[in-house]
């Protein structure tokens, strides 16, 4: 049995320009282009594992955010303000 490869692809919605992505085997893929011709977009697609196309997804919004961006809170619930040292 061949193994199964994944497609990312965009579905148009009038809140995001550029339609919002999904995954989906490639089997659904094609029935879907065949349901619907040329409305959905096709991002990409045989990519053999389910993961990697869940990140493509994703894209920055799946990415890891860089040390610096995290930040201590200025003060702990109930405490006056500062940090506790």
């Amino acid at each position: 049995m061949p193994s199964e490869t994944w497609v990312v692809y965009s579905i148009p919605t009038k809140d995001a320009p550029g339609g919002v992505r999904a995954v989906c085997g490639q089997r659904e893929w094609e029935a879907l282009d065949r349901a619907r011709p040329g409305y959905f977009a096709l991002v990409r697609g045989g990519i053999a594992h389910e993961g990697e196309a869940e990140r493509l997804a994703r894209g920055a919004a799946g990415a890891d955010r860089p040390r610096s961006a995290r930040q201590a809170p200025a003060a702990w619930p109930g405490e006056a303000g500062g940090q506790a040292g």
